[in-house]
Order: C-alpha cells, then structure tokens, then sequence
C-alpha cells in the first residue's frame, strides 16, 4: 500500500473541511494510534499509509455528517486520494454508513479504533494528570461498562472491531492505550502548534 499524498498535505486536506479542534484533534489521534499499530504489527513499510488514513477517516464528517463516508469518497477523489486508499478510509464506516466492509488488518484495526479512541480520550480528560500514561485497563474497562459515560461512543462497534480482529475486548483495549500513549506527545505539541 502506498499513498498517493504526504502527511503534510493530508493534515492540510483534514483542517480545509474541519475547524473544530475536536475533530482535528480526533484525526491527528487516530492518525497516531494507526501509526503505534502498523509498527507494532509486521507493517512498519506501511505506516505512512496507515497514518494518513487515520488523518483522513472523518473528513466530511464536520461538514456532511449525515452523509458521513459517502461525502469522503467525492472530496478525497477531487484531491486525487487512490481508490485504495479512498476504500481504506471509508470502509471504517461499515453497517453504519456505507457498505464497504474492512478487508484488510489495517481497514479493521481503524473500524475498531475509531470509537474506542473517543473513549480513551474521554476516560484521560477525566483523569487528574488529563494523560493516558497513568491509564489502566481495569479504569478503562469500568469507563466502558458505563453506558452513560462517553456515550456516543458506540460499545457495539467497538466490540465488532475486537471480533472482526479475532482478538478479545481486553486485548484491543490494552493495545489502544499504548498506541494512545506512543503518540500522546507528538498529538498535543501538534494541536499547539496549530493554534486553535
């Protein structure tokens, strides 16, 4: 897999259709937590592409959120994005808003993140030292047990992804948190960066 876009110019792409901070900040978590993965799992070679598919999984999604992954695959074909990886990107939106099914490790481990890394990030902003560093399975494990808290963070999905990955619940949630932590950093110093 490779990209036909740097990740510069995808992180450009991302802030032409999101001002929130919250959704930029959500792609550059994604983005970060797709990285940890494809290093971590035997796809070093790839991990720019993982990255940038993490940068640009919502891109329509402040703009068009009711046509969420089919809005995508018309704005990433005007900045000439590959089909690939157009499929790549919006397959994370399968059953729940287009019928591209994650194929690839790479399509299900964003399918399982995506949710799972606005649960993180909700369980951190509640914490004392508003880090993943100090967070522990067994506190994310009650975080999700809570239906009320984060609750638009979708639990279904998130357990989908953990069987679509053939891994249990603990072990994907144990895995995200490491990936949240590797890119901790490099995330806020970005967001400073770009002054919003």
């Amino acid at each position: 897999m490779t990209s036909t876009i740097t990740r510069a110019e995808a992180l450009e792409l991302l802030m032409k259709y999101n001002k929130d901070p919250f959704h930029i900040l959500h792609g550059l978590t994604v983005s970060g937590v797709m990285r940890w993965y494809a290093e971590n799992h035997g796809y070093a070679n790839e991990s720019e592409y993982w990255e940038i598919v993490g940068l640009l999984h919502d891109i329509d999604y402040e703009i068009f959120p009711d046509e969420h992954c089919v809005k995508a695959q018309e704005l990433l074909r005007e900045a000439n994005i590959s089909e690939e990886m157009i499929y790549s990107i919006c397959s994370h939106g399968h059953g729940i808003c287009v019928d591209m099914k994650p194929n690839h490790f790479m399509e299900k481990i964003l399918y399982a993140v995506d949710e799972l890394t606005g649960l993180i990030g909700a369980a951190v902003r509640m914490r004392p030292s508003k880090s993943a560093m100090d967070l522990e399975l067994s506190s994310l494990k009650k975080k999700f047990k809570d239906k009320k808290f984060a609750a638009g963070c979708s639990r279904d999905i998130i357990e989908n992804g953990a069987a679509m990955l053939e891994w249990s619940l603990d072990e994907l949630l144990e895995k995200t948190i490491l990936a949240m932590r590797s890119c901790e950093e490099s995330v806020n110093k970005a967001m400073n960066d770009l002054i919003l």
